[in-house]
């Protein structure tokens, strides 16, 4: 009788935490991810679906707070996956072999993805790889050109971002690149974004200038030019520091400059051609700048088709606090479970 009793309880007040919570923020506490509603936006009904996983430049932060952005200020369904201990139930970035939650692709509208060196299961890889055969949009974010790192047995070995038989893998043969070197120097020299001249118009540049983009990581090195239909939309500027009005550098590193966000399409396996925005920007300090915030948001709008629904003076607040963590190996916040990121009473302002 007493555990009925407890076991009643316990259901009640969980009852009373959804019945009191706002539309946006309910977050079972055993889900290995985190779904933010869409409010009122122009993205209502779009579903988007965001996948973390690096050990260097806090993903499991930044896509989170883009992804309430997306949903606070724009409308999105969004969903953000983890890397996830499966022991603990914590995020553990170091962990390069579980993202729960991957099925979640199967009624995505948008995959954005920033992962790193991931050695999924085939049972996970299954999910990325049907929906990439749908020829749906994706946006891949940083380290993303490098996403997976894949041997045999695994069905999914060419994905590897050193692949011979698929030339670069994932990232050269969707996303447009693979993993070259640092072309500035690492954790010394900032990005500046500049606009590509000829692409000014472009529905993802809507409302940017030169030097609205700015993030303390460095520039990638990208072969040139990139391949298939891409075309670049920002270059980025290799500055003398880390701060956004440094000075640039003087010399080779910024002649020819390294394009740090481009457009492509891919072939899905039904004929589909599928959108696709790559940026080597994108971690979680770079998210301070709302530059690029302005970029990541008008992509996803771009992916799904909705270009014309760009506002010209689109709101990319932060949403709640944000502090995140510097980049760095091991520097990652312990002890953080999915349900964490889940949005308070207090962020959950209407879209304007």
């Amino acid at each position: 009788m007493t555990g009925r009793l407890n076991a009643y309880w316990i259901c009640r007040v969980m009852l009373g935490v959804l019945l009191s919570a706002p539309v946006g923020s309910v977050c079972w506490a055993a889900d290995a991810w985190v779904t933010y509603e869409g409010f009122g936006g122009p993205g209502q009904g779009k579903r988007i679906v965001l996948v973390s996983g690096d050990e260097e430049y806090r993903s499991e932060e930044a896509l989170p707070q883009l992804a309430k952005i997306l949903a606070v200020r724009h409308g999105f369904h969004c969903t953000v996956l983890f890397a996830v201990n499966p022991q603990s139930g914590l995020i553990d970035p170091i962990r390069r072999d579980n993202i729960p939650g991957l099925e979640k692709l199967g009624t995505a509208d948008l995959l954005i993805l920033f992962t790193r060196f991931r050695e999924l299961p085939d049972s996970q890889m299954k999910h990325i790889a049907d929906y990439v055969a749908s020829g749906r949009p994706i946006i891949g974010m940083r380290t993303a050109t490098h996403a997976f790192k894949l041997s045999p047995p695994s069905r999914y070995a060419e994905w590897d971002w050193r692949s011979k038989t698929w030339s670069g893998g994932f990232g050269r043969q969707i996303l447009g690149e693979t993993w070259i070197n640092h072309h500035g120097k690492h954790g010394q020299q900032s990005t500046r974004g500049l606009l590509v001249g000829s692409m000014r118009q472009h529905p993802i540049l809507r409302g940017l200038q030169d030097g609205d983009i700015w993030g303390p990581t460095d520039v990638y090195a990208v072969r040139l030019p990139l391949p298939g239909d891409s075309r670049p939309l920002v270059v980025g500027q290799v500055l003398e520091g880390m701060r956004p009005d440094d000075a640039a550098v003087e010399g080779k590193q910024n002649h020819p400059m390294m394009p740090v966000a481009w457009i492509k399409t891919y072939a899905g396996k039904s004929g589909g051609q599928g959108r696709v925005f790559t940026t080597t920007m994108g971690a979680s300090q770079d998210l301070q700048s709302e530059g690029l915030r302005q970029l990541l948001v008008n992509a996803c709008y771009w992916a799904v088709g909705l270009e014309q629904k760009i506002p010209p003076e689109s709101n990319v607040d932060l949403v709640g606090s944000y502090h995140p963590t510097p980049f760095g190996f091991g520097k990652f916040k312990h002890g953080v479970r999915p349900a964490d990121h889940a949005l308070k009473p207090q962020d959950t302002q209407p879209a304007d």
